[in-house]
This record gives structure tokens, C-alpha cells and sequence, in this order.
């Protein structure tokens, strides 16, 4: 299982960059980043630049876009396109567990945002190197809060690529599963505004805690509290998206 994982991993992770649209994507994400970071965080922060880091490493509804757009973006070939061209067949017949090509994938997409993302620690790096370092255990926890979020919202992308036979279809799919776990807070403010005898608050608290990847990020990983709940709610959530896409992986297979 651990050595086909790995053989998964290290040939997708190659795949993705020998695709011209990963580079642009790396390339925009990238320069985005430190145009915010150089021209509205660091001024904003009055040039200090632990603040302002911690304002990139997910802090603005920039990072939220950003997270809501490129993974349905940079998972949507991995299984639909396979299927189509026919090398998806020769996967699910060769002696490897599904389950293993669907983590190969999941962990290649992931470490693909590990590079992404990690264009936000240069700035970091180049302040440290000057006399400047920031709260290094703080920005750590946050950069690893980003990759958990980057890795929920691939393994969304990766059940809509195994679910649609169109790339393109596959990540919009993938892009309003990621919008509803985004927007779920969205609902307590509509309960604030209906009446108590209609829809408890309550209730409606328990339902967006179940969903509520922003606020789980922003109060622990960004905050640089390590709270084993939160961790253990973000890797429930990426088992089951998982459990999905191996479930419509072997039903591709009875077809």
C-alpha cells in the first residue's frame, strides 16, 4: 500500500508539473501573493512584518479565493481525463489498491499547494536572514493550517473528478462543494435574523460547527493554537471525501 501510494504520488506530482497551467498557476498565485504582501499587508501592518505574514498565510479573503478556485483547477484531470483517455482503465486493473491511487493523487495535489503556498514564506525568510524574524511556530502552524485546508478541498476535487466525465464539469462540481463548506457561516447570520420559534440557533450553531472550515483555520492553525480537535475535524472530513472517491473509482471499475 505505502510503495504504490508513493509511485501514485512521485508520478502524478510530475505529471502536474510538466503542465504548462501549473506553471501560470504557480506563477500568479505567486506574484498575487507578494503584491499583497510588499503593498497592502506590509503598509497595513504598519511594516511589521510578523503581522503582515500572518495576514498572507490565510488571513485575507484573498487565500480563501485563491483555495476555492485552484484546487478544482489542478485536480480535475486526475481522474475524469484518465477515464477518458484510458489510463485510468490501466490503473484500476493493475495489482494496486484503489485506495492507494486515490491517496497517490490527493497527497500529489497537496504537495503541489506546499510549493504554491510556500511563496508566501520568502518574504518571511528574507526578513529573518535582514534581523527581522517573525514568530516562527506561529507561521508554521498557520502555513500547516493551509495545507489542510488545500488538502480537503482536493479530495472535494478529486470525488467531482471521479464523479464527472468532463474535466470542466468536474471542477465546477468540485468548486460548489468547496463554495458550501466555505459559505456554511453564512447561516448564522440568517438565523439571526428568523424568529427562535422557527429555526433554533442552536442548531443551527451545531450544523455550521460541522462545516466550519474557516472558522476552525482562523481561531487555531492562524492563531497559533494547535488544537487536536481541529485537526482531527479537517482529517474526518479529507477520509471521507476520500472513502466517496474510492467508492465511485470502483464503480467505474463494475462499468
Amino acid at each position: 500500500m505505502i510503495g504504490a501510494t508513493w509511485t501514485i504520488l512521485r508520478r502524478e506530482f510530475a505529471g502536474l508539473f510538466l503542465q504548462p497551467s501549473s506553471w501560470v498557476l504557480l506563477l500568479l498565485a505567486s506574484l498575487l501573493q507578494g503584491w499583497l504582501f510588499s503593498s497592502v499587508y506590509l503598509p497595513n501592518a504598519g511594516y511589521d512584518v510578523h503581522r503582515a505574514a500572518l495576514a498572507t498565510l490565510g488571513g485575507g479573503e484573498v487565500f480563501w479565493i485563491l483555495v476555492l478556485v485552484l484546487p478544482p483547477l489542478v485536480t480535475m484531470r486526475m481522474i475524469s481525463e484518465e477515464a477518458r483517455s484510458g489510463v485510468l482503465e490501466f490503473l484500476l486493473t493493475a495489482p494496486v489498491p484503489d485506495a492507494a491511487v486515490v491517496l497517490g493523487k490527493l497527497l500529489a495535489a497537496t504537495s503541489f499547494f506546499a510549493v504554491l503556498w510556500g511563496a508566501s514564506l520568502v518574504p518571511l525568510v528574507v526578513a529573518s536572514a535582514v534581523g527581522a524574524p517573525p514568530d516562527w511556530p506561529q507561521v508554521f502552524l498557520a502555513y500547516g493550517g493551509m495545507l489542510l485546508v488545500s488538502a480537503l478541498f482536493c479530495s472535494v476535487g478529486l470525488a467531482g473528478s471521479a464523479l464527472c466525465a468532463s474535466p470542466a464539469l468536474a471542477a465546477f462540481v468540485a468548486f460548489l462543494g468547496n463554495l458550501l463548506l466555505v459559505l456554511s457561516t453564512v447561516l448564522l447570520r440568517l438565523a439571526d435574523a428568523i424568529p427562535q420559534s422557527v429555526v433554533r440557533r442552536e442548531v443551527v450553531e451545531a450544523v455550521v460547527d460541522t462545516f466550519d472550515v474557516v472558522g476552525r483555520y482562523q481561531t487555531s492553525f492562524r492563531a497559533g493554537v494547535l488544537d487536536s480537535g481541529h485537526v482531527v475535524f479537517f482529517a474526518a472530513w479529507i477520509a471521507a471525501f476520500l472513502f466517496l472517491t474510492v467508492r465511485l473509482l470502483e464503480m467505474r471499475r463494475w462499468r
